[in-house]
């Protein structure tokens, strides 16, 4: 939603959820890497004359390890990245009662890059230490570029693994319902329509209109895919 209602009530509402960044990045990773991953083996083994059990055993072996490979990385990632927000906060806590004057310097000098000057800088700095935790939060992203939401790396994992098994099978369907020779050719077509899917779909979070963000999204898939079966000619016959 780009709108939402500014009286008292809202804004304190909206402010508590702390939604933090969400699974957008999760999703997208996960669903192009599945539809350009698979469909790369598709057509590998497409262009190297394989028969369609071949490319459905290959395809299906894809989708679930590297699917929960991602998934199971993009876990790790985010456990490190919070880990990480965790001792960065302990070192403040550390240093706030260590050095109180000093990390007030430290506060005095974010606020003063944010605009605030003489008494008012004074009073906030006063205002904003006086909170231990708010003291803190302060400089996790003043000093750190570090947001007050710990990433979830579970609910990464799972949108990752998700999305790259919804993107990885579309490849694989036309095999598995045993089209026969034009198999390859839907997959052909469905593929490329989840790249242009992903990426106009994408766009709903970005100030890209959604055809170009759908062409630019096609445009890598589509390269990655056509790289996968010229090396597969290759290996024909």
């Amino acid at each position: 939603m780009t709108e939402h209602s500014h009286d008292e009530t809202a804004i304190r509402k909206r402010l508590d959820a702390r939604p933090g960044r969400g699974v957008l990045r999760d999703l997208v990773y996960g669903g192009i890497d599945g539809s350009v991953t698979t469909f790369a083996i598709v057509a590998g083994v497409a262009g190297a004359g394989l028969s369609p059990f071949v490319i459905v055993a290959l395809g299906l072996a894809n989708v679930l390890a590297d699917g929960f490979s991602m998934a199971a990385g993009n876990y790790s990632g985010t456990k490190a990245e919070r880990d990480n927000a965790t001792r960065l906060r302990a070192v403040e806590a550390r240093h706030i009662d260590r050095n109180p004057d000093g990390e007030r310097r430290e506060v005095r000098e974010i606020l003063r890059r944010k605009g605030l000057e003489g008494d008012v800088l004074e009073q906030a700095t006063q205002a904003l230490t006086a909170d231990r935790d708010v003291w803190i939060d302060l400089m996790m992203e003043g000093e750190y570029g570090i947001a007050g939401v710990d990433p979830a790396p579970m609910r990464a994992a799972l949108a990752t693994f998700g999305a790259f098994l919804a993107a990885g099978m579309v490849p694989l369907l036309p095999f598995l319902l045993g089209m026969g020779e034009a198999a390859f050719t839907w997959s052909v077509g469905l593929t490329l329509c989840v790249f242009f899917g992903i990426g106009a779909a994408k766009s709903v979070w970005s100030l890209t209109p959604w055809w170009r963000s759908g062409a630019e999204t096609l445009a890598i898939g589509g390269t990655a895919a056509a790289l996968a079966y010229v090396v597969g000619t290759f290996f024909h016959g």
